[in-house]
């Protein structure tokens, strides 16, 4: 099986060569850069890059502004890493479409496992057109739903909102997640917009509408039917 490639940038050449052991030992093949430049230009050199470590503070060109970059033409994986445990940072990092945020220091056998999860719930939702959960049908390809075998009519964001839940079924997904992932990568808007699309989805699928619960605080999550 095709080993998949992972992108590591920092500009600390121990922490480079820590990861990249650890994951090299997990059977990945590994790129290295040591700026925010270098990391542009090597993946923008390397069209089969699966996934990417990315440090926040480097010289040149900062994490965030490679992050910006690269969501301009890429929806790559992003893991954040930084030595800064800021809210704002992790809020920031959201909005911008990283998928993870991981603060230093971290156990690498940790930082595998948590690319490895995320790599393969990318592959699990690509090789899913079609999700169903307990009367609800969501049809990527055709862009349709149905609830009970009845189809409801959805807007473009609603479907995209509704198939994000459905994919992250039993998470609490943050505002500014559903943002980044459902509004695109450099959306900067109000977060209410979410509570806007939730409360016109929830209408649309009459009962099972309640399924789409509040997380107070935080945002929503998909739950099961009780």
């Amino acid at each position: 099986m095709e080993k998949d490639t992972i992108l590591v940038v920092d500009d600390e050449s121990r922490m480079r060569k820590l990861v990249n052991d650890f994951l090299t030992k997990s059977d990945f093949n590994v790129l290295e850069a040591a700026d925010g430049e270098e990391a542009l230009s090597v993946f923008s050199a390397n069209k089969d890059i699966a996934l990417i470590l990315l440090d926040v503070m480097m010289p040149k060109m900062d994490g965030w502004d490679v992050c910006r970059e690269i969501r301009k033409f890429s929806k790559v994986p992003i893991v954040m890493l930084t030595a800064r445990s800021d809210e704002m940072d992790e809020l920031l990092g959201f909005r911008l479409g990283v998928d993870e945020y991981i603060t230093k220091p971290f156990s690498p056998k940790i930082l595998v496992a948590r690319v490895e999860a995320i790599l393969r719930r990318i592959k699990e939702k690509g090789s899913a057109a079609t999700i169903e959960s307990e009367g609800i049908i969501l049809d990527k390809e055709a862009h349709i739903v149905t609830v009970d075998g009845k189809e409801v009519d959805l807007s473009y964001k609603e479907f995209e909102l509704l198939a994000y839940f459905m994919d992250n079924i039993g998470t609490a997904l943050p505002r500014e997640r559903i943002l980044s992932q459902v509004w695109n990568y450099d959306y900067f808007g109000d977060a209410r917009t979410i509570d806007t699309h939730v409360k016109k989805l929830r209408s649309k699928l009459g009962e099972k509408g309640n399924r789409i619960k509040t997380v107070w605080g935080l945002g929503y999550k998909f739950e099961t039917a009780d």
